[in-house]
């Protein structure tokens, strides 16, 4: 672009922090070379200054000056082709499948999506879950790169829609399990925290900001502990923020074993007998479907978690029903 060029803000871009907006319109841009076009007045929000931290409201204009000298476009990159054994344990993952869905039992450290050095993910393998019908199937919701768990993929193109409405009208129940340090007092409750996404030198990361942040709410129960050392924990997100459960969890004072980003030294294992890997899982999901149909896939605990229950003595048995008191 090579001059000044007026956008509006779209009605689904409602609410949308500025400094996203320009991610999303214009990848390329470095976050400190917006902020300067924003200090110095070349960006401006309906003829008037903002800041990166401004929220947008559909229909306002965006004053975008000349940037694509500024943000040169790397070199496209070829992400490699995904390997027999990739495609073998995908495939190998699927707990459940129908004409229309497939749950996956996604391995820890798989990324769902792609993104800034991460050229091995799901989305780029769709391709193998196919199986012959026409649609390519689809991604409807996400999980981190080291969460392991239940996700789901639409097999057609009604079922990515029918399925992103449910998620959206937050009818489907997702619940999940953490091991996490120390005791949360109280041992059962609900956590309300906004939460609002930030950058940094290690990548997104996301803190509590009742002012600026979205609202995040998040239902959890302790099952089990450990002297006091440890507990197990049932969390039920009732909104999907990114990296909703391991901020709550460290709001609670109990961050998530294994968690460098939020939990920082009091997560990270100091035993050689617990792996220093992210112990959040996806256990269960339920997803009414239209017609009255429930689906409802419950996904084995990856083997590092398996060791780490083991070690400490709780029974995964005695959680039969994840739906049961989430």
């Amino acid at each position: 672009m090579n001059q000044v060029e007026i956008r509006e803000v779209a009605d689904s871009e409602d609410g949308i922090r500025m400094d996203r907006w320009f991610k999303r319109h214009f990848p390329d841009l470095q976050h400190g070379r917006l902020e300067k076009l924003l200090r110095t007045g070349q960006i401006r929000l309906d003829g008037h200054r903002a800041k990166a931290s401004t929220r947008l409201e559909a229909g306002q204009s965006i004053r975008i000056p000349p940037i694509a000298e500024d943000a040169p476009t790397p070199a496209k990159r070829v992400a490699p082709k995904a390997t027999d054994a990739d495609i073998d344990a995908l495939q190998e993952s699927i707990i459940y499948m129908d004409d229309e869905v497939i749950a996956l039992n996604k391995a820890p450290g798989l990324a769902v999506q792609g993104g800034t050095n991460t050229h091995r993910h799901i989305d780029g393998m769709l391709d193998a879950l196919q199986f012959g019908l026409r649609d390519r199937p689809r991604l409807v919701h996400r999980l981190d790169r080291d969460t392991s768990g239940v996700l789901l993929i639409a097999r057609t193109i009604r079922a990515a829609s029918e399925m992103a409405a449910a998620f959206k009208a937050k009818t489907t129940r997702k619940v999940y399990w953490a091991i996490v340090a120390g005791q949360p007092k109280p041992a059962h409750g609900i956590i309300d925290l906004a939460l609002d996404k930030q950058g940094g030198p290690r990548g997104e990361r996301v803190v509590a900001d009742e002012d600026e942040g979205q609202e995040a709410i998040t239902n959890y129960r302790t099952v089990d502990h450990a002297g006091g050392k440890v507990s197990w924990l049932v969390m039920e997100p009732l909104t999907g923020r990114t990296h909703q459960l391991r901020v709550h969890a460290q709001a609670l004072g109990t961050p998530i074993l294994g968690d460098p980003k939020y939990g920082e030294r009091d997560a990270m294992p100091t035993g050689a007998d617990i792996a220093k890997k992210l112990h959040l899982h996806a256990r269960a999901i339920r997803l009414p479907r239209p017609g009255g149909e429930v689906i409802e896939v419950i996904a084995p605990l990856p083997p590092h978690m398996i060791a780490t229950w083991r070690l400490f003595g709780f029974d995964e048995r005695a959680e039969s029903d994840p739906f049961e008191q989430a």
